[in-house]
């Protein structure tokens, strides 16, 4: 696997915080390598846990603990939308269906489910995920789209959201 030499100089600055055990730089080496490649792949699980001389497990169990780490590419313009009891009774769930229909993102299945907890539309544009919470539970259903936060967001808004990322 080719890393860029800017991410390395991350790497290794990132490192450099933890000299007593490299263990502890997992998690910001995993942010680093999701925010730079879009996502965790088994080749970059075996890389970092080499660079930290760690077994790659130790690196997968991450991996597959956190939620926000993601083991596929996601979409150009990666959707989160709420989950949470305040989103789901503010109506979160028809808000997915119709963003999920607008989008051109398969359904998601249930996100305990053994598959993946991403869809991503034929196009790559977009892709959509359920999460915890993103924190606004008084101005439910709330959706964050990249980094853009949305709240109380209606069906009838999703079009012009999903316009500025198309």
């Amino acid at each position: 696997m080719q890393i860029p030499p800017q991410l390395q100089a991350q790497v290794d600055e990132a490192i450099s915080h933890y000299p007593v055990s490299k263990r502890s730089a997992s998690l910001p080496l995993l942010h680093l390598f999701q925010e730079h490649f879009g996502y965790i792949s088994e080749e970059m699980i075996q890389w970092i846990a080499a660079k930290l001389e760690l077994e790659a497990i130790k690196i997968e169990q991450i991996v597959t603990f956190y939620p926000m780490f993601r083991r596929q590419p996601a979409g150009k313009a990666h959707i989160r939308i709420c989950r949470t009891l305040s989103c789901a009774l503010a109506g979160a769930e028809g808000l997915k269906t119709t963003i999920c229909e607008i989008a051109g993102i398969p359904p998601l299945r249930h996100a305990n489910s053994a598959e993946s907890p991403i869809s991503v539309s034929p196009d790559g544009k977009f892709s959509i995920e359920e999460v915890e919470c993103l924190a606004s539970c008084g101005s439910g259903p709330v959706i964050m789209v990249n980094d853009d936060l949305y709240e109380r967001v209606t069906a009838e808004e999703i079009p012009t959201i999903l316009s500025k990322y198309r």
